[in-house]
């Protein structure tokens, strides 16, 4: 393998972590809006937690990208 196959699959395996991101975006979301069907009293409660949740979720995506990009452009 050249250093440049290397590379790309080093990148392919971080974008992995993004996935992921989805995956568990996903649940969390939905798992809240299941609560909420449940105990429609705590929606703020829930809520507040959900975006918090998701902005850390996202914060991971993001990182994932970046070590991707690092990865591809200046490795």
């Amino acid at each position: 393998m050249d250093a440049q196959a290397v590379k790309m699959l080093a990148a392919a395996i971080a974008i992995l972590a993004g996935a992921a991101n989805a995956l568990g975006e996903g649940m969390l979301c939905s798992k809240t809006v299941e609560g909420i069907a449940r105990n429609p009293e705590a929606y703020k409660n829930l809520r507040t937690t959900m975006i918090l949740g998701c902005a850390l979720v996202e914060t991971t995506g993001i990182y994932a990208l970046l070590v991707s990009l690092l990865i591809l452009f200046v490795g």
